[in-house]
């Protein structure tokens, strides 16, 4: 299968909000009180943890059948660490998440040892989880000053 590009935009509304669209979708992006946003929507790394888990589900409804796999619920809890004193350059610490975590919560009749090798597979097959897991080539195309 050729490789596909997805495109994105983020357009800086006031303050801290964010609108963000891909296709024909978009949705809002802030920051809590705490963080010195109007706290109207999730921020940008919770949106991260929101990509994980929903692409780990996307990744579960789509491969279920061919593991055999009935999928009567699936839900993914995610949650990560997240020093803000690098973000606000108050010590010299990662930026981003330093930590991870995600529970799986699957409701089926299937056999343990087949719902084991099922989440191997969706563990390996995510591309969102395989993006924050590996470096990726991140690089700016181009800055565009207008008047």
């Amino acid at each position: 299968m050729p490789v596909e590009t997805f495109k994105a935009t983020a357009h800086l509304q006031k303050g801290l909000v964010v609108k963000a669209s891909s296709r024909n979708f978009e949705m809002m992006i802030d920051e809590p009180k705490s963080l010195g946003g109007t706290d109207t929507a999730m921020n940008p790394v919770e949106a991260v943890l929101c990509a994980l888990g929903s692409c780990q589900s996307i990744v579960a409804r789509a491969y279920a059948k061919k593991f055999n796999i009935n999928l009567e619920d699936f839900w993914v809890e995610v949650e990560g660490d997240l020093d803000t004193d690098g973000f606000f350059n108050k010590s010299d610490v990662r930026r981003g998440y330093s930590d991870i975590r995600y529970t799986f919560h699957i409701k089926t009749d299937a056999a343990r040892e087949q719902v084991e090798e099922f989440i191997e597979f969706l563990e390996r097959t995510c591309p969102v989880g395989d993006t924050i897991a590996n470096p990726v080539n991140l690089k700016l195309n181009g800055i565009i000053i207008e008047k």
